[in-house]
């Protein structure tokens, strides 16, 4: 136990963040309103990190099953990039989802693995 509570801290700590807003204001969220997309998924983690691989396939079905609805965004933010864009979200342990409204407005966020069916349910709040 001991050993999987202190790459905990270190991921908590290496993914700590600015003040949070009620909009996002990421790239992200301009080009979901350009596409019309009414949710914007976007999932915080990274390719190496064994909840977020348990995410993947379901970010794929997600993408797949509500093209032109939802936007799906991945952002490894092991990597100086995906750090970067993670910022603003004030992430604070990985994988987090975060849901953006059609204005890029966050109305949902969850942290640590979530199951596909609990997360249409988040999806379904703003899907007409």
């Amino acid at each position: 136990m001991k050993k999987l509570l202190i790459p905990l801290f270190f991921i908590m700590l290496f993914v700590s963040c600015k003040d949070k807003g009620s909009k996002n204001e990421t790239a992200i969220n301009s080009k979901a309103q350009n596409e019309n997309y009414q949710v914007t998924f976007v999932e915080l983690g990274s390719v190496n990190c064994i909840p977020c691989k348990m995410m993947k396939p379901i970010m794929d079905d997600i993408e797949r099953e509500y093209t032109g609805k939802v936007k799906v965004v991945f952002h490894d933010v092991w990597t100086p990039e995906g750090k970067a864009k993670a910022e603003p979200f004030q992430i604070r342990v990985i994988p987090t989802q975060v849901f953006l409204d059609k204005d890029g407005n966050e109305y949902f966020r969850h942290e640590g693995f979530f199951a596909k069916e609990e997360l249409i349910k988040v999806l379904q709040m703003k899907l007409q």
